[in-house]
């Protein structure tokens, strides 16, 4: 979506973008079957995926001087983390107090200031000479990502090895097609070789891991709080604040830092931030416990914050301006992919440890099976059990789920670890406050 944007240009695809995600929200929230329901979850990732591009690459044209732009990135990046850390949050309470259909326009009254607005405010920009659309570019692109992502979803689910397997050689295959051709091409729709400048790659790196260092986080601590400790969507929410108030905080921070201070020496600080945060949950969670997490999440929200807003400041600049778009999409990419395995496999690896851990109990003409494939399904179990057992069946899955939590976290937090030793090793040659910005040699 970002080569659109660089070729129709960003605001219109921004305001497309909008448009679109309004109205198929509304489509919806009021579908009367599944099948309508699905399309329009299929539009609403459609148009969705305009957004993030659409925005960030704005920002490069907007901000031409690297330190304004680095306060617009914190400031973009902050919203995008409290976002993904409310969502779910807003999301659960919605469905408490509202009918299902609520959760889809959430975004409409977000949007629609956006759309009045933006016309009058936002100028237009776009590369001036672009390449020509490449369709094949495009569906190899898709290719590319779309059995990748199943496979690893299909193989944190306990999918089985051909299911998994196929769909990741024929995406592993489509890689290596469209680098090939995006190589051989005078007009790449996206220019590869950026990779090979460690700035550009290093980034992209940081910016998947941070991604999903974040959604993997709260992929447990929403169930920890309510589903464990027992307290509401608002409940929880609140208890997320710190975090994402340490977030915006760090962010602004790093653009002060960045003046001073190597992108290598901000980004590995960033990543062990991360590691402390995920640390401070293997050390010291237990079912009742809620600080620790709480403390946990505003230490990692710190890091995030840092190393977020660096790293997409670096792979904006690197990219001229006129490729901002396709540069933008680049971060989006590894954002979609760092959610999704940040879910898929710190999940994985917490449910294994739940399913390995859980005892459910023998009840005569009940299906208890379904405890012990998640702590959902276990309090949904508890409901049709005799008192006493469902006690026990719920203390159980509470402490299972802890360990899987537990364990989930120590190995995030040596993955952190790992990403700091190398954004440092790759970053390190990388001056302070460096200005040299693709386009401005």
């Amino acid at each position: 979506m970002g080569s659109l944007g660089d070729r129709i240009g960003r605001r219109r695809l921004l305001l497309v973008g909008a448009t679109g995600f309004a109205a198929v929200s509304v489509v919806a929230a009021y579908s009367q079957s599944a099948e309508i329901l699905i399309a329009a979850r299929v539009g609403l990732g459609l148009f969705g995926a305009t957004l993030m591009p659409a925005t960030l690459s704005l920002l490069r044209n907007l901000f031409t001087d690297r330190s304004e732009r680095r306060l617009a990135i914190a400031i973009w990046s902050a919203s995008i983390g409290a976002g993904a850390a409310m969502g779910p949050v807003v999301g659960g309470f919605l469905l408490e107090h509202f009918w299902w259909g609520s959760v889809f326009l959430f975004a409409v009254p977000l949007l629609v200031p956006l759309l009045l607005l933006a016309p009058a405010l936002v100028p237009e920009s776009k590369d001036p000479h672009p390449a020509r659309v490449d369709a094949v570019s495009i569906a190899l692109s898709l290719l590319a990502l779309t059995p990748i992502v199943y496979a690893i979803k299909d193989s944190a689910n306990g999918g089985s090895w051909s299911g998994t397997a196929v769909p990741a050689v024929i995406g592993a295959l489509a890689v290596w097609l469209f680098v090939r051709r995006q190589l051989r091409r005078p007009d790449p729709m996206f220019d590869v070789r950026l990779f090979t400048v460690p700035a550009f790659a290093g980034a992209v790196v940081v910016n998947l891991l941070s991604i999903f260092a974040l959604v993997g986080f709260l992929y447990f601590v929403s169930q920890h709080l309510q589903l464990v400790v027992g307290l509401g969507p608002m409940q929880a929410g609140l208890r997320l604040v710190p975090g994402i108030l340490a977030m915006i905080a760090a962010g602004l921070l790093a653009v002060l830092l960045a003046r001073v201070l190597r992108p290598a020496v901000i980004i590995s600080a960033g990543m062990t931030l991360a590691a402390l945060g995920y640390g401070t949950i293997a050390v010291f969670a237990e079912p009742t416990a809620v600080w620790p997490f709480v403390i946990a999440f505003a230490v990692l929200g710190g890091g995030i914050g840092v190393a977020e807003t660096i790293s997409n400041d670096m792979i904006l600049s690197t990219a001229p301006p006129e490729k901002a778009g396709a540069a933008a999409a680049i971060s989006e990419t590894a954002y979609e992919i760092g959610a999704v395995t940040g879910t898929s496999v710190l999940g994985a690896i917490l449910l294994a440890k739940y399913r390995a851990d859980v005892v459910t109990p023998d009840s005569a003409g009940l299906d208890t099976s379904a405890a012990s494939e998640t702590l959902g399904g276990a309090r949904t179990v508890a409901d049709r059990l005799p008192t006493a057992r469902a006690d026990g069946l719920l203390d159980s899955a509470a402490n299972a789920f802890t360990g899987g939590v537990v364990l989930t976290s120590a190995v995030a937090a040596c993955l952190m670890v790992v990403a700091g030793g190398a954004a440092w090793l790759i970053m390190r040659a990388i001056p302070a406050g460096q200005r040299d910005d693709a386009g401005e040699h």
